[in-house]
């Protein structure tokens, strides 16, 4: 893969929205835990940029999105910072020197310093994974797109509350021209590229 520089975006793998129970469980994350800490261990064996994507929102509610925030405040207080559950699940623990983006809409870019970190480095591919598709993965991957970056969504790697809900946004997601991979798809270029990042 010459002449491209990749970092992978980890989305959303937090107590609170993947363990099982949890108040903002989303139905498909917890299965893809393995197949994410493969596509890590692949990134952090190959020296690539990794950025853990979390979202954390205040106790009081007031930067919780206007759609979610009524449930917010009535029962479903969640990834509250300082917590258990606002923590990324412990199979995939942050490293020294991986970063950790903190956002409060669905994109990873809005009001975040994500696209200026990027540039920064160099870099042109974004591996995406993590939970989940209609709103923070289809968001983060649609505005990769206008800020003028090569998108890659990996499928097995990224959940929904539902199959068919999955199958729908990779649809749209393919029609504007990213690629989604399987994740043995996407490692078996990636791993045998001269340096993962050329």
């Amino acid at each position: 893969m010459p002449g491209r520089k990749f970092a992978l975006l980890i989305i959303d793998m937090q107590n609170d929205i993947v363990l099982p129970g949890a108040p903002a469980c989303v139905a498909g994350a917890f299965s893809t835990v393995p197949v994410i800490r493969n596509l890590l261990d692949s990134f952090r064996a190959k020296g690539s940029p990794i950025f853990h994507v979390v979202r954390e929102y205040r106790p009081d509610g007031s930067d919780v999105e206007i759609t979610r925030l009524e449930r917010f405040l009535k029962n479903h207080r969640y990834v509250i910072p300082g917590t258990k559950g606002c923590e990324i699940v412990e199979e995939l623990t942050p490293l020294p020197g991986e970063y950790r983006i903190v956002k409060r809409r669905f994109s990873a870019f809005m009001n975040t310093e994500l696209d200026f970190m990027l540039r920064r480095l160099g870099v042109t591919h974004l591996v995406v994974c993590g939970t989940q598709y209609p709103n923070c993965i289809r968001t983060t991957i649609f505005d990769a797109v206008a800020y003028g970056y090569q998108a890659i969504n990996i499928t097995d790697a990224t959940s929904a509350q539902s199959p068919e809900i999955a199958a729908a946004n990779i649809l749209d997601i393919r029609n504007i021209g990213v690629e989604c991979l399987s994740s043995a798809e996407f490692l078996a270029c990636f791993a045998s590229s001269k340096e993962g990042n050329e």
